[in-house]
């Protein structure tokens, strides 16, 4: 491989979750674009997303598909370099950046192919004169998963509610009184492998309070499969009501819903802001 080339990246953020966009249509020109392998990949979101020396993110999206078409595709590498398969606050950022490059307006639909299956974005743009507009996204079937290796180490009281749970990512999700009161950096730490989430009931009837670690970023200010796992497990739980049909999910970087048994029995759909912080050149080399 051999590119030195003047690339331009956008900078989204999904409630303080903040991610790198980078389009692929910019490297159809460029004869060696297949043989930039994962490795270089994840070379490139470690020193992009570098909030010292780099643009600063908590990951480098690959924004695929052709301008205009409302197919496409996301490849999600973490800010340490790790892919993930899916990122619900990651999705909206993409579909915004996509919806800015094909120069719409209108409320528009895509579906998006991610490794965890494709994902339906609906797109309504909020208000014109500013950089924020508003997503859905079916976010697709909650699983139950198996208790991850190593959770025993973080010393979880047995009697706390937990639930294990993939919304195309793996999830912990840990109820508590008090999400403040818990050394989440510490916890989370013990099982990296895992997005770990904790949740307190409220303070509104139909809400619950999370905190997140994220596998590949650490602790950010929110997360949207997060979200999306831990509004299933209050339900479940009872922290709020059953007859709730759109949970209120407070996060430290803002809220999202998360309407539970949507768009069908067994799914969920998130709804959130993405906001558009700006563009930027970087240097793509060999």
């Amino acid at each position: 491989m051999n590119i030195a080339q003047q690339i331009t990246l956008t900078k989204h953020s999904g409630l303080g979750n903040d991610f790198l966009v980078l389009d692929m249509t910019q490297l159809d020109d460029v004869p060696t674009r297949d043989l930039v392998t994962d490795d270089r990949w994840a070379q490139y979101a470690r020193e992009w997303c570098d909030r010292r020396s780099g643009v600063g993110a908590d990951g480098l999206l690959l924004l695929g598909g052709a301008v205009g078409s409302d197919r496409l595709t996301l490849r999600l590498f973490n800010s340490d370099g790790s892919q993930a398969e899916m990122s619900g606050n990651g999705i909206r950022c993409l579909a915004q950046a996509a919806f800015m490059r094909d120069g719409r307006s209108d409320a528009r639909t895509y579906v998006v192919h991610t490794a965890a299956g494709d994902r339906s974005v609906e797109v309504v743009p909020h208000d014109l004169t500013t950089d924020t507009l508003m997503a859905s996204v079916d976010m697709g079937a909650i699983e139950k998963l198996s208790e991850p290796a190593n959770w025993s180490t973080i010393g979880c009281d047995p009697n706390r509610p937990v639930a294990h749970i993939s919304v195309g990512n793996p999830h912990a999700v840990v109820g508590v009184e008090d999400v403040r009161a818990v050394d989440l950096l510490e916890i989370g730490l013990k099982v990296p492998q895992i997005n770990l989430e904790i949740i307190e009931p409220g303070p509104e009837s139909h809400a619950i309070t999370m905190r997140v670690h994220e596998r590949g970023a650490g602790i950010t200010q929110a997360c949207g499969t997060g979200a999306c796992a831990s509004a299933w497990a209050a339900v479940q739980w009872g922290l709020v009501p059953a007859s709730v049909a759109e949970v209120l999910v407070h996060m430290d970087g803002g809220d999202a819903s998360v309407r539970v048994n949507s768009p069908a029995p067994g799914r969920v759909t998130l709804v959130g802001p993405a906001q558009y912080i700006g563009t930027m050149t970087v240097e793509m080399r060999s």
